[in-house]
């Protein structure tokens, strides 16, 4: 049995945002919020295989994290099979395959939601992925499928801080992915990807071409659970989703076995609080709510600026100007708050951001 059968449904997961969902992201999110699963950011499997030595921040994360997810993206098949190796090697519990980005520096070259266009590959990236899994857990040693010398020792370098012991075993494979890419193609395009037997399956309501604009179609939701019944293939539900509330909404609407929040966690890691509540609610229980509404000030202050220094120790104060982003996000439902995100918003670094909002 692996971790997406023990999670109780329906699954209540932190959605995975380029640029966004970083290892500090998701230590503040695990700690104060509890998601049922995490994804890292998606990391291309080139440039994995070519040297480049960012998949180890990429790849960081904490036992806190568990169940974590390593996401990757790219279209040679062949390094799908490599970066397998090195996913299962770093004691990640599962492996995800974004088929959904639609940014057009990664749709264009037919990677993320632009492999829409082109099921055959994407049946090929899901099966060398699947392939690389299964040799790793048979035995095969990662010196053994052509990694490059220093993607070898970074790898050993991330494993000398690993906290459990790591055993050979298949690590469960999914797929991440948009209901189209310039218009609804559930009917076609869905069936291809449940063909492959993926543990599960998480769609974003919209189409490649909509990006994040519009409301996410979670009637195109239903459809992939319809398609989906009977296959023993998860389906989880992703788009617009801002609160528990809005969770048993498109549960009930869709029976989704679980959803994937993105921007309704940023600056709100609070919001997986009343994760219980909404289960409690869809099997017919009765539950207090509003633990994610409860969120004093000194407690935001508090885990921002818990934020803001790990942010710091990851990617130094020359990169400090990424986190602002998030500093404008905690700076919401309270008095004074414009005039902090003012200031917050040109911090270079994490003592700026203490003095900012008092903390020193």
């Amino acid at each position: 049995m692996h971790f997406w059968d023990r999670i109780d449904k329906p699954i209540i997961g932190l959605s995975p945002m380029d640029g966004v969902t970083d290892a500090s992201f998701r230590l503040v999110a695990a700690r104060y919020g509890r998601p049922d699963l995490c994804m890292t950011e998606f990391t291309s499997v080139e440039a994995i295989c070519c040297g480049a030595d960012g998949f180890v921040r990429d790849f960081a994360y904490g036992e806190y994290e568990r169940p974590i997810l390593a996401q990757i993206y790219g279209r040679t098949p062949e390094d799908f099979y490599r970066v397998a190796h090195i996913v299962c090697e770093l004691g990640f519990d599962g492996l995800d395959i974004n088929m959904g980005c639609p940014a057009k520096n990664v749709a264009n070259k037919g990677c993320g939601a632009g492999l829409i266009l082109n099921p055959e590959l994407a049946v090929t990236i899901i099966r060398a992925a699947r392939r690389g899994i299964e040799d790793w857990a048979a035995g095969q040693r990662l010196e053994a499928v052509g990694l490059e010398t220093d993607v070898l020792e970074r790898v050993r370098r991330m494993n000398r801080e690993r906290v459990q012991p790591l055993t050979r075993e298949e690590i469960p494979l999914s797929v991440k992915t948009r209901i189209g890419y310039d218009k609804v193609e559930v009917d076609q395009w869905i069936p291809v990807l449940l063909g492959e037997r993926p543990v599960a399956l998480s769609v974003h309501g919209r189409t490649l071409k909509q990006m994040y604009k519009g409301s996410a179609d979670w009637d195109a939701i239903g459809r992939v659970v319809e398609l989906a019944r009977g296959t023993g293939i998860l389906v989880l539900g992703n788009g617009d989703l801002k609160s528990m509330s809005d969770v048993v909404a498109r549960v009930r609407q869709t029976g989704v076995h679980g959803v994937l929040l993105g921007r309704g966690a940023m600056g709100n890691p609070w919001v997986f609080r009343d994760k219980q509540w909404a289960k409690d609610t869809l099997a017919g229980l009765m539950a207090p709510c509003g633990a994610e509404l409860d969120v004093t000030r000194e407690e935001r202050t508090q885990v921002l600026l818990e934020h803001s220094r790990h942010f710091e120790s990851l990617w130094g104060e020359r990169r400090f100007p990424a986190m602002r982003k998030h500093l404008a996000w905690y700076c919401k439902g309270f008095r004074g708050a414009a005039q902090w995100r003012a200031r917050l918003v040109r911090a270079m670094n994490a003592d700026e951001v203490a003095r900012i909002v008092g903390a020193n």
